[in-house]
C-alpha cells in the first residue's frame, strides 16, 4: 500500500530482484493512477486500489480494481497476501494497518502515524492475533536489529539518530521564513514531501519517539534523539553497563525494507558497501528545541497521552499541507501545532472512530488558526 511513493517504489525494486521469492499480489496508490498502471503492467498483481475512481486501461482490466476511501481495506480482504507493506502517508494509513493485521501473517510498517494516532489499537490487535509487526523506518529497523542481539540483557536507553534535516545549520529567523523549496532539499535522503518537511522541523523525530515507545514498550523518557549528519549510524541502544550497540549502513531505504521483507534472513538488495575510511569521522549534536520546537511538542503529547498524540499529528498534517502548497512560511507549522495542543480537549481514543474524531477536531483547530493568522 502506497506502491507509487518512495518506500513503495523501492520495495518493488527489491521484489523485482527476487521473483522466485516475492510476488506483488496487490498494489495501491492514492491518486497516482498512471504510476500505478505502470507498476501493474510490470508486476501483474491480482488486485489494485486507487482512492479516486478512474478509467482502467484495456490491458489492465483483468486485474480486480477497488476505488474509494476504503479501497485499500477491500483490496487486502480480496487478495489476502502473506505480508502487507504499509507505506500510506499520515493517519490515512491507520485503517489499512488494522485491516492488514486481520488478514496478513506479517505487517511491514512504514507508516509511523498509525502508531502515533492508534498505537494502542494497533499493538493490541497485533498481540491478540499474534501478528508479526516489523518496522521499516530506518531508525526503528536499526533498534529492532540491535535488540535482537542484546541476549536478554537489560537496555537503559534507545537512541534515535537524526540527520538534522535541511535547516540544521540555519538560524531561527531564516528557519521561520523558509519556503517549501528550501525544506525539500534534504541533505541525505530522498523522500516524499510530507516526511521531508517533517525531517526539517524535527517533527519526524518526535513522531518516531512515539512510534518507538509503542513498538518496543519503552517510555519516552528512555528514548533519546541525537543529530548525526552523516546518517551512517541509523540508531543505537545503550545497555545498563553503559555499552552501546549500533546498526550502521549507507543511507539507503532499501536496507530496512529488505530486512523486513526477508526477516529473519537478510536480502542482498544491491546497496553500496560502507567505506568507513572514506567517511573519516562521525559527528553528533544535541537537537535544539528552541529552533525546532516540534520535537518538544511531540514529547509533551506522548507524556500527556490520551488524544494529544492524535491532535499533534492532525494539526501537523494540516499545517504541512498548507506549507507544501506555499500558503504559509515554515515557522507557522510549529505555531499551528502549538495552537491545536493548547485548544483541543483531551477526548477518549479507545476505538477507531474516536481516533478519527480527535483527528478531525485537531484539523478544524489547525485550519481555524491558519485562517485567522
Amino acid at each position: 500500500m502506497g506502491a507509487t511513493g518512495s518506500i513503495g517504489t523501492q520495495t518493488l525494486d527489491i521484489i523485482s530482484r527476487f521473483p522466485e521469492r516475492f510476488r506483488a499480489e496487490a498494489l495501491s496508490a492514492a491518486t497516482s493512477a498512471e504510476k500505478l498502471f505502470d507498476a501493474a503492467r510490470r508486476f501483474h498483481p491480482l488486485c489494485c486500489a486507487l482512492q479516486k475512481e478512474t478509467a482502467i486501461p484495456e490491458d489492465l482490466k483483468g486485474i480486480e480494481w477497488f476505488f474509494g476511501p476504503d479501497a485499500n481495506e477491500r483490496m487486502l480482504l480480496a487478495a489476502r497476501p502473506d505480508d502487507a507493506l504499509c507505506a500510506v502517508v499520515g493517519i490515512a494509513g491507520l485503517s489499512s494497518v488494522l485491516t492488514a493485521l486481520d488478514v496478513c501473517e506479517r505487517v511491514l510498517l512504514a507508516n509511523k502515524e498509525a502508531l502515533v494516532t492508534g498505537g494502542r489499537l494497533v499493538m493490541d490487535k497485533s498481540e491478540r492475533l499474534e501478528r508479526e509487526l516489523l518496522p521499516v523506518d530506518s531508525e526503528h529497523s536499526a533498534i529492532f536489529q540491535c535488540l535482537k542481539a542484546r541476549e536478554n540483557n537489560p537496555v537503559r536507553r534507545l537512541i534515535l539518530t537524526c540527520s538534522g534535516g535541511a535547516f540544521r545549520t540555519w538560524d531561527k529567523k531564516a528557519i521561520y521564513n523558509a519556503k517549501a523549496s528550501d525544506a525539500l532539499k534534504h541533505p541525505t535522503w530522498r523522500m516524499g514531501g510530507k516526511i521531508t518537511t517533517d525531517c526539517a522541523s524535527l517533527m519526524n523525530k518526535g513522531l518516531e519517539i512515539i512510534e518507538a515507545s509503542w513498538l518496543f514498550g519503552v517510555p519516552q523518557d528512555r528514548i533519546d534523539v541525537i543529530i548525526h549528519p552523516e546518517s551512517i549510524i541509523h540508531s543505537m541502544i545503550e545497555f545498563s553497563d553503559g555499552a552501546y550497540l549500533a546498526q550502521m549502513a549507507c543511507p539507503d531505504m532499501r536496507g530496512p525494507i529488505s530486512y523486513a521483507l526477508g526477516h529473519p534472513q537478510r536480502v542482498e538488495y544491491g546497496g553500496k558497501e560502507l567505506d568507513l575510511a572514506k567517511i573519516g569521522q562521525f559527528s553528533f549534536f544535541r537537537p535544539d528545541t528552541e529552533r525546532f520546537p516540534c520535537l518538544g511538542y511531540a514529547r509533551e503529547a506522548i507524556s500527556k497521552g490520551g488524544a494529544y498524540p492524535v491532535i499533534l499529528n492532525g494539526a501537523n498534517e494540516e499545517a504541512v499541507s498548507a506549507f507544501l502548497g506555499d500558503r504559509i512560511p515554515f515557522g507557522k507549522i510549529a505555531e499551528t501545532v502549538r495552537y491545536a495542543l493548547d485548544t483541543c480537549p483531551d477526548v477518549p481514543v479507545s476505538c477507531f472512530s474516536e481516533v478519527l474524531e480527535a483527528d478531525r477536531a485537531a484539523r478544524r483547530a489547525a485550519r481555524r488558526f491558519l485562517e485567522e493568522k
